[in-house]
C-alpha cells in the first residue's frame, strides 16, 4: 500500500503545486474558512484513485459530504491543509493522508510539494522526512521549549473561543521560549515529529486535519492528548496537545484554565 499511496499523493502534489503558483478565485465557507477549486481538485484527485486501488476503505475528506460514512477501515483526506497559507504564497500548506483501520492508526501521510517534504509513518515502523528517520528532541525544560499554536476559524464570530485562546495564551507564552503559529496542523504535528517545535496545541480541529499527524508524531516517539492529558478522540476533543513527551505534563499544567 505504501508505494501506492505515494505515488498517488505526490501527483496530486503537482495539482496543488500547479495551483500555488496560479492566481486563485477563492470562496469562503466562513467568515475566516477559505476554499479553492484547486483544494477540490486535489481532493477529487485523490478520491478517484483511492477508491480505484484501496476498495476496502471508506474515504473522509474535508470537501464532501461524509454524513453517511462511518469511520472504520478509513482514508482521512485533507487536501491543502493550510489554504490560508496556499492562497497568500506562504509555503506551508500539505495534503494530509491518514490511513486507519478498525478504527486504529496505521499510515500516515503528510505531503509538502512547495518544499518537497514528505513525511511517512507505519504504525510499528517509525517516521521518516524524505526517506530518512526522524524523531521528536529531547528537550525537558518548558522554558526553553519553541511551541506552535493555532488560531481558530470560529475566533472570528466567536467571543468564547477568541477569550479562551487568548486565556492560554497568556499562560503559555511567558513560560516558554516564544510561540509560532504556521497556520497548517498537519505540518505542525511533524515539526515536533522532527524535533523542531518541542510542542504543538490548538483548539477545533477536524479528524482531516490531524488524522496523518498525529500518527507521524507518535512514530517519532513524540505524545498526543487531550487537555486532560488523556488519548485524543479526534471526533470528540475541543483540544488536541501534542508534544516530544518531555515536557508534556508541564504544557498541560499551562494550558489548565
Amino acid at each position: 500500500m505504501k508505494k501506492k499511496l505515494i505515488k498517488i499523493i505526490k501527483k496530486a502534489g503537482k495539482i496543488l503545486r500547479k495551483g500555488f503558483y496560479s492566481k486563485k478565485n477563492v470562496t469562503f465557507k466562513a467568515k475566516k474558512d477559505l476554499v479553492t477549486k484547486y483544494d477540490v481538485a486535489v481532493e477529487n484527485y485523490l478520491k478517484k484513485e483511492f477508491s480505484k486501488h484501496f476498495k476496502e476503505f471508506n474515504l473522509i475528506a474535508e470537501e464532501s459530504d461524509n454524513s453517511q460514512i462511518v469511520f472504520g477501515n478509513s482514508i482521512i483526506i485533507d487536501p491543502i491543509d493550510g489554504t490560508t497559507n496556499f492562497v497568500n504564497g506562504v509555503p506551508h500548506t500539505a495534503i494530509s493522508v491518514g490511513v486507519y483501520k478498525d478504527k486504529k492508526p496505521y499510515i500516515g501521510v503528510v505531503y509538502n510539494p512547495i518544499l518537497d517534504e514528505l513525511y511517512f509513518a507505519k504504525v510499528g515502523c517509525g517516521a521518516f522526512l524524505n526517506g530518512e528517520r526522524i524523531f521528536v528532541n529531547s528537550e525537558k525544560d518548558l522554558q526553553k521549549s519553541l511551541i506552535a499554536t493555532g488560531f481558530p476559524y470560529s475566533s472570528g464570530e466567536n467571543q468564547e473561543d477568541l477569550k479562551d485562546v487568548v486565556r492560554r495564551i497568556e499562560r503559555i507564552l511567558p513560560s516558554c521560549q516564544d510561540l509560532r503559529r504556521l497556520g497548517s496542523a498537519s505540518i505542525d504535528l511533524c515539526f515536533v515529529a522532527r524535533g523542531v517545535f518541542e510542542a504543538y496545541y490548538e483548539m477545533n480541529l477536524k479528524p482531516w486535519d490531524v488524522a496523518a499527524g498525529i500518527i507521524i508524531l507518535s512514530e517519532a516517539g513524540g505524545k498526543v492528548s487531550n487537555l486532560s492529558g488523556n488519548e485524543f478522540n479526534m471526533f470528540e476533543d475541543k483540544y488536541l496537545v501534542s508534544s516530544n513527551g518531555f515536557i508534556h505534563n508541564k504544557l498541560l499544567e499551562k494550558l489548565d484554565i
